[in-house]
């Protein structure tokens, strides 16, 4: 027989676990658990580690559809360094191409409502920290904005969306080019058929990594992503990248919950507010307090609250 507030663990199979057991049950859950690409502190160690340079050059060859001789990547992660504190950050990794393009990249897999103003900020922040003071406006480089979001943002079907600032009468004719958006949307890259001879939908397979067989086919297909394989399997065996990867799961988690449990407290004082004012407005129609409790639900004493004069 269970005491009041005594819990049980069961594993998945509905087999019953001790405290104990149950605690061994999910340590052994976290160290078997595989990330991904789709956790931004592995996306940023793998793609900003030295010497993984390749891996983004393949990528943005792919998405951009253009030719990448070089590329400097903004700062490398020092795992050591990023501190617990920032877990709750914003992760974003950012390039610099050899035409002197800057490249943006950031993850969103939760939606926060906020990509668009979010993308549109920050594009504004880097343009005006790469232009120092003097700078004529000509020689101000270019910035490429890529949110890959892990919800469906936009109504079209296509997974991704490269916007560009148009004239109203003219939409044919493209205007302030110093600046572009691509929104990839993966719910709508795992709705679709991938083409697994096309790169984009070879790292598409390989970032999200949802379809197993998929993954696998495209690696064969790939020899780049092959050896991205590997260095990614590497860096999530490392147990200081593991640990900032769970504490951003962590962080992500308990943000979502504490956002959730502040709009059911809204709405439940809404609600309560709601029945206090038909409750005031039945005594002062003259209502039985009886009857005020059984059509609002209020306690006794909480109606009485609301029949002494305000001071």
């Amino acid at each position: 027989m269970l005491q009041k507030n005594q819990k049980r663990w069961y594993n998945k199979g509905g087999k019953y676990l001790s405290k104990k057991n149950a605690k061994r049950s999910n340590k052994a859950t976290k160290e078997n658990k595989k990330y991904n690409l789709k956790n931004d502190i592995i996306f940023k160690a793998f793609f900003s580690r030295k010497g993984n340079e390749i891996f983004l050059i393949d990528f943005l060859e792919a998405l951009l559809n253009i030719k990448i001789e070089s590329i400097k990547i903004k700062e490398e992660v020092n795992i050591e360094q990023l501190s617990v504190d920032e877990k709750g950050g914003r992760l974003d990794l950012q390039a610099k191409l050899n035409d002197g393009i800057i490249v943006n990249i950031e993850l969103q897999m939760k939606n926060n409502y906020d990509i668009e103003e979010r993308t549109t900020l920050y594009s504004t922040k880097i343009s005006s920290r790469e232009a120092g003071r003097g700078t004529d406006y000509k020689n101000i480089d270019k910035i490429i904005m890529i949110n890959i979001l892990g919800y469906n943002l936009l109504e079209f079907e296509e997974y991704i969306s490269e916007t560009v600032i148009v004239l109203d009468k003219h939409r044919d004719y493209e205007m302030l080019k110093g600046i572009k958006w691509y929104f990839i949307e993966l719910p709508k890259f795992r709705k679709k058929n991938p083409d697994l001879n096309n790169k984009m939908d070879q790292w598409m397979c390989f970032i999200d990594d949802s379809n197993k067989g998929a993954v696998k086919m495209a690696e064969n297909n790939n020899e780049v992503l092959k050896k991205a394989r590997k260095e990614l399997d590497y860096l999530t065996g490392d147990e200081a990248v593991r640990r900032l990867a769970e504490l951003r799961d962590k962080w992500e988690m308990d943000d979502f919950f504490i956002k959730k449990r502040a709009k059911e407290e809204g709405e439940k004082a809404g609600e309560k507010r709601g029945k206090k004012e038909i409750a005031q407005k039945l005594i002062e129609k003259g209502m039985e307090i009886k009857e005020i409790i059984e059509i609002t639900g209020l306690t006794e004493n909480e109606i009485k609250k609301l029949t002494k004069p305000q001071k």
